[in-house]
């Protein structure tokens, strides 16, 4: 058995002790097999981008649920989404952020409780999240397009309460 000495006598200049035992961690290397050559940094990196690209990527569900959730709640400003809307959605989006229905005044932050969904046809997706915030519950309703240049598009967002007058120009 090895001892381990708790206090090293310490010389100036030299290296503390260190530990020979190669059956332990922080041993000498482990020797490849003969004929078998280590991976080179090339090949480890093609290995880590596959890895990469077999991680589950998040559904179009989840990612607008916490990017919409972000602007009403006030953590993101509504300019943010607007890559990401089309249609009139985006001045719904300004004008429920307006009103501010998800901030909250006692710290407790709003998060994504629940998301489900509806395909009423391909390439249009209607969900709804649930939100809560503290004892709270909220809903959320939006409408997801997939568009011609492969982006997913929020078309129509929803919040329980007072709707976003209509215009004329409807």
């Amino acid at each position: 058995m090895n001892k381990v000495m708790t206090r090293t006598r310490r010389h100036p200049g030299t290296r503390p002790p260190v530990r020979h035992d190669t059956r332990r961690p922080g041993g000498t290397p482990t020797r490849t097999a003969p004929g078998r050559a280590r991976p080179s940094a090339a090949s480890a990196a093609t290995t880590a981008g596959r890895a990469l690209l077999a991680l589950p990527q998040p559904r179009p569900t989840d990612r607008f649920a916490d990017l919409l959730l972000a602007v009403l709640s006030g953590q993101r400003p509504v300019h943010s989404m607007l890559r990401h809307t089309a249609g009139r959605a985006y001045d719904e989006l300004a004008w429920l952020a307006e009103h501010g229905p998800l901030r909250t005044t006692r710290g407790t932050r709003p998060v994504v409780r629940d998301i489900g969904y509806f395909e009423p046809r391909p390439g249009a997706i209607e969900a709804f999240a649930r939100i809560g915030a503290g004892h709270r519950l909220r809903a959320m309703a939006f409408r997801l397009e997939y568009g011609h240049d492969n982006r997913w598009r929020c078309t129509a967002v929803e919040l329980g309460g007072p709707r976003m007058p209509c215009t004329d120009e409807d």
